[in-house]
């Protein structure tokens, strides 16, 4: 067994958390799922909280990430906007980076036998 490195990362504006990876995790299921409702589902949380933290992160953010479409014949359903797709790819970047970054500090810094 090997000693390994953990690290949480977020976005915030003015302090308060816009996009974490579980916000961007349940991003990710609306728009594969096209429903707030079962993305919720997927990470045993209510609809009510699920909007709650959009809005949050709308709000924040400054614009909006996801549509919604009101149902009839078609059902209705959410997606995300452009804006919020292409901001939701560029945290998806920097996350990539940042734990290669990290995990090759971490290798520097304790590589060898340690006490």
């Amino acid at each position: 067994m090997a000693f390994q490195v953990k690290h949480k990362v977020w976005i915030e504006w003015d302090g308060k958390i816009v996009l974490s990876d579980g916000r961007a995790a349940l991003l990710e299921a609306i728009d594969e799922l096209g429903s707030i409702q079962q993305a919720a589902k997927r990470f045993g949380m209510s609809y009510r909280h699920a909007w709650g933290l959009i809005h949050k992160i709308e709000a924040r953010a400054g614009f909006k990430f996801i549509q919604t479409n009101v149902g009839g014949k078609e059902g209705g359903g959410s997606q995300l906007t452009d804006p919020g797709r292409k901001f939701l790819q560029k945290y998806r970047e920097f996350r990539r980076k940042w734990d290669a970054t990290v995990e090759e500090l971490f290798q520097q810094v304790f590589q060898g036998p340690t006490p």
